[in-house]
């Protein structure tokens, strides 16, 4: 039975799972946009939203806790110092999902998961592009 077992094992032992999703909610940090498989994506929404909740918090403990989860010096710096305040109003849901349909090899389900309110200089070098 699986009563009040929450999150997806996605066939790793627990080590590599925990660097796995450090890695995948490192990266949307960076990019603000990644492209992974749909269960990837689903757990690096609960694992990133959680950071941003910290991130909004803003404080020395609330830092070091977030530290723990990015290694990444400068990834952790742009958290607090530009993601975080983007979503002070917002009580939640900091990620939004887009199913991409199936990837060619091996037809594993594909997603786009990226940040809600991404930055202004991303906006405007989207419409300079078209």
């Amino acid at each position: 039975m699986r009563h009040r077992v929450s999150g997806r094992k996605l066939s790793r032992d627990t080590a590599h799972r925990t660097a796995l999703l450090r890695n995948l909610a490192t990266a949307l940090f960076r990019h603000e946009r990644i492209c992974t498989t749909l269960a990837k994506a689903k757990e690096t929404r609960r694992f990133s939203e959680r950071l941003i909740t910290l991130g909004k918090k803003d404080s020395l403990h609330a830092k070091r806790l977030a530290a723990r989860h990015i290694s990444d010096k400068a990834v952790h710096k742009k958290l607090f110092t530009e993601i975080a305040p983007r979503f002070v109003d917002r009580p939640g849901g900091y990620t939004r999902m887009f199913k991409l349909g199936r990837r060619q090899g091996d037809s594993a389900s594909m997603a786009l998961i990226e940040l809600v309110e991404r930055a202004p200089e991303e906006k405007a070098k989207k419409k300079a592009k078209k």
